[in-house]
């Protein structure tokens, strides 16, 4: 690259911007966005859910769990069995699932069959994260991989940061059923979207597809995988129980600004991220994995004073912001023309890593109480600044810094 990467995202040069696929980017990140709002929307709309179905709100707590298991079930088998497929149809295969699952929960009057309709989603969000980002990186000459994945990934900070929210207040105005019904309108529309504007791409040859071990032995996909699993659980443990934490520190009402203060600082990290990654990829994760670690550590230390606690989760949610961009292009990079069967397992690790902040951090809580957390958190991006370092050969390569 001849110009700074420290101009805004995409601004190398306008010849170079006009090289990237934007709409069909976006296409790659709306794609993101449905796959996280479907996921979390439950979340915000639980007591009309259960006052709908008839049944208790843990029961409605389901929808996210289901989803969650179907994704982690499908992602390395489903990945590895349609290696053969072309791109473009599995995509949509996969959106068609969203359609279904959601259009089955909007107008389903049968918890057993909105239950199913939720692993399918899941399933189809499985299969979809696994082809994102190697889709967004062949699109594009080596040098702009980087970029193209954050593009291809921004729908997930904003499904998290606003979309969660919106779906949540659109839920209060118009009722629970008619969000799923406008994310299956979303997700069709978006269908014809990519098949306007979205490149088709042949799938694996039958001579040159890859074995899961093959992948998995790869150097450095295990030191990838492992920064995924500890750097992402060391998140869901304070994310997902950030409500007792507060409640500690004497701020339970301020959850939902606190809340927003992380993803307004997660957008801030994506687009950092965005405009660096493709020379910076190395610097950028142990820089973030540092950052979030001192997040921690203030967490620990001054938990309980409102202001360090808004400065350590904005540094907290910056670190994190990015998070998911340097992984996918670290391990499309390490994969090479395996990627789709790798961001099979990087998705796994990821799940893994979700139901374990829940499991880890709630034996923590009971056990331990919230001081707990930053000690954890800290061993956790430890052990990932550590993997990160030892890593400048294969995984997260010092040569393109």
């Amino acid at each position: 690259m001849t110009s700074s990467t420290t101009t805004a995202l995409g601004s190398d040069t306008d010849q170079r911007v006009a090289r990237l696929p934007i709409a069909s980017l976006l296409a790659l990140a709306l794609a993101g966005f449905v796959t996280i709002l479907t996921e979390a929307l439950p979340a915000g709309l639980l007591p009309q859910i259960s006052a709908g179905l008839g049944i208790s709100e843990a029961l409605a707590g389901q929808f996210v769990t289901l989803y969650a298991i179907g994704s982690l079930m499908a992602a390395i088998p489903l990945t590895a069995a349609t290696q053969g497929f072309r791109r473009r149809p599995l995509l949509l295969a996969a959106l068609a699932g969203f359609v279904i699952a959601n259009t089955v929960t909007t107008f389903s009057s049968s918890y057993a069959l909105t239950m199913v309709a939720r692993f399918l989603g899941g399933v189809s969000a499985g299969l979809l994260w696994a082809l994102l980002a190697g889709y967004a990186a062949r699109m594009v000459p080596e040098h702009q991989k980087g970029r193209a994945i954050a593009i291809a990934m921004v729908g997930t900070p904003l499904a998290l940061s606003l979309g969660v929210p919106a779906g949540t207040f659109l839920g209060n105005l118009v009722g629970w059923r008619m969000c799923f019904g406008i994310m299956s309108l979303l997700a069709l529309v978006l269908m014809i979207w990519v098949r306007v504007k979205v490149p088709d791409f042949a799938g694996q040859a039958a001579g040159k597809r890859f074995t899961l071990r093959h992948v998995f032995s790869l150097p450095g996909m295990r030191s990838v995988l492992f920064v995924v699993l500890a750097f992402v659980l060391a998140h869901n443990i304070l994310y997902t129980y950030i409500a007792p934490f507060l409640t500690t520190a004497g701020m339970a009402e301020r959850t939902d600004l606190v809340l927003l203060v992380f993803g307004i600082a997660s957008l801030l990290g994506i687009w950092i991220i965005g405009v660096l990654i493709d020379r910076h990829l190395r610097v950028l994760t142990l820089t973030s994995t540092f950052v979030f670690g001192l997040a921690a550590l203030a967490l620990g230390v001054a938990g309980d004073t409102p202001g360090v606690v808004y400065t350590a989760v904005a540094a907290w949610g910056l670190a994190f912001g990015g998070a998911a961009t340097l992984f996918q292009t670290a391990i499309v990079k390490t994969a090479g023309d395996a990627a789709d069967v790798a961001q099979s397992m990087l998705v796994t690790a990821w799940n893994m890593a979700i139901a374990g902040g829940g499991i880890i951090g709630g034996i923590l809580l009971d056990r331990l109480g919230v001081a707990a957390f930053s000690p954890a958190l800290m061993v956790l991006l430890a052990a990932t600044l550590i993997v990160v370092w030892a890593a400048r050969h294969h995984g997260f390569s010092a040569v393109q810094e």
